[in-house]
């Protein structure tokens, strides 16, 4: 949904993504391993696939929805992605005079702010309902809805095998359409794949998930040699944490972006991400 670029074709908007991302990632190699190349990057774009209208339609407009907006499913839904990162509904939450979800929130931000993830204290609650309900919403249009899944899928291998990549980064949603793309095509090949932002243990997502997990464990994808995960610690899709407790990463971090905790450009400029991809550049 934030990803998605009015007006723009699939191939223009990946253009641009990748441009203004580039810059990003040249910030963090700056700092931790000056005198890096800088890659091309290439955008696996299909935001515009999970709009309600298939693709020669997908420019209408559409609100950004946000908790006030959700129906009954959507609600306990989110109730339980909040509980998964610990955050429990007490019995007089509706007393406070707010929607139990909107109280599970506001403790998970308070919580967060004393754990040290500065960005929280001035980001607006809004802001991070807009994220979470836009992460459900699209994973819900990916597995559900007609052709979403097998169209995602196609475009994310076409831009692999164009690319060649030693290096894949994936972010948000974009970890688990990854993971799953990289299980149906074990022939496409990746030195590195780089998690970041990931939601990939939020529960209702992991039930949708293909391949489903395996005695609780999920499985790193065959041609995937090694697999780094990053977690903003107030990145409120990226919960619960560790990755690894149910995926077979090879190294977990936490990170703190500050300002806008869970934005793909705050992964990217922060120095674990140069650390992780900077082997493989040389």
């Amino acid at each position: 949904m934030f990803n998605f670029l009015r007006g723009a074709t699939p191939p223009e908007a990946a253009r641009r993504r990748a441009e203004s991302w580039r810059r990003r990632l040249a910030e963090g190699l700056a700092v931790v391993s000056p005198g890096t190349p800088v890659p091309d990057l290439e955008v696996a774009y299909y935001a515009d696939l999970l709009r309600r209208e298939l693709p020669e339609d997908a420019q209408a407009a559409e609100e950004t929805p946000d908790f006030d907006d959700l129906d009954e499913r959507e609600t306990a839904e989110i109730e339980e992605w909040l509980s998964a990162a610990g955050v429990t509904v007490p019995e007089d939450a509706m007393n406070a005079g707010l929607a139990p979800v909107k109280w599970m929130l506001d403790q998970l931000l308070r919580e967060r702010v004393n754990r040290g993830a500065r960005w929280l204290r001035g980001q607006t609650t809004e802001r991070v309902q807009q994220a979470v309900v836009a992460n459900l919403r699209e994973v819900e249009a990916y597995s559900t809805w007609p052709d979403r899944r097998r169209l995602v899928r196609e475009r994310i291998a076409d831009t692999l095998r164009g690319a060649s990549p030693d290096v894949v980064i994936a972010h948000s949603l974009g970890t688990y359409t990854t993971y799953e793309t990289l299980h149906a095509n074990p022939d496409i090949k990746v030195g590195l794949l780089l998690t970041v932002g990931s939601p990939l243990r939020v529960p209702t997502l992991l039930r949708r998930l293909d391949p489903g997990l395996r005695d609780g464990r999920g499985a790193k994808p065959a041609g995937v040699e090694r697999w780094v995960n990053i977690a903003d610690v107030g990145d409120v899709v990226a919960v619960p944490t560790p990755l690894s407790a149910v995926f077979p990463v090879d190294r977990d971090e936490t990170c703190d972006n500050g300002l806008g905790s869970h934005g793909l450009g705050g992964y990217l400029a922060n120095g674990l991400t140069a650390a992780a991809i900077a082997p493989y550049l040389a």
